[in-house]
């Protein structure tokens, strides 16, 4: 949901979701890598950082193309004092419909209000 938060949905998280090129029995390589530097190992998908902050990294992203075709389309962002790539609301959208659980059912709603809004403002 962070992509999401910086495109403008009124919302909040409590983890940042990583889309790593990597398959998933490749893990240990990245909690290697984050534990080196100074992260919290919490599950094989999952980091603490030494703010607090939780990151969430996945291997695949249901409802999606594939990730070098996602990544060509991929809005880049600020973020963390970087430009960062994010995928656009409305992948965010499918991914989530897709996906299905309550948790992504309930921001749809959010999502398809900022939608709306951008395209409003987009034809002023």
């Amino acid at each position: 949901m962070s992509a999401a938060i910086l495109q403008g949905v009124p919302a909040t998280t409590l983890d940042t979701d990583l889309w790593l090129d990597l398959p998933e029995r490749q893990y240990i390589r990245v909690l290697n890598l984050c534990s080196g530097l100074g992260a919290g190992i919490r599950a094989n998908t999952v980091v603490e950082l030494s703010d607090g902050s939780l990151v969430n990294f996945l291997y695949q992203v249901d409802g999606l193309k594939a990730f070098e075709q996602e990544f060509k389309n991929a809005l880049r962002l600020s973020w963390l004092g970087m430009k960062a790539p994010v995928l656009p609301l409305t992948r965010i959208y499918r991914s989530k419909k897709f996906v299905g659980r309550p948790k992504d059912l309930a921001h749809l709603p959010l999502i398809e209000q900022t939608l709306s809004l951008n395209r409003r403002l987009k034809n002023r």
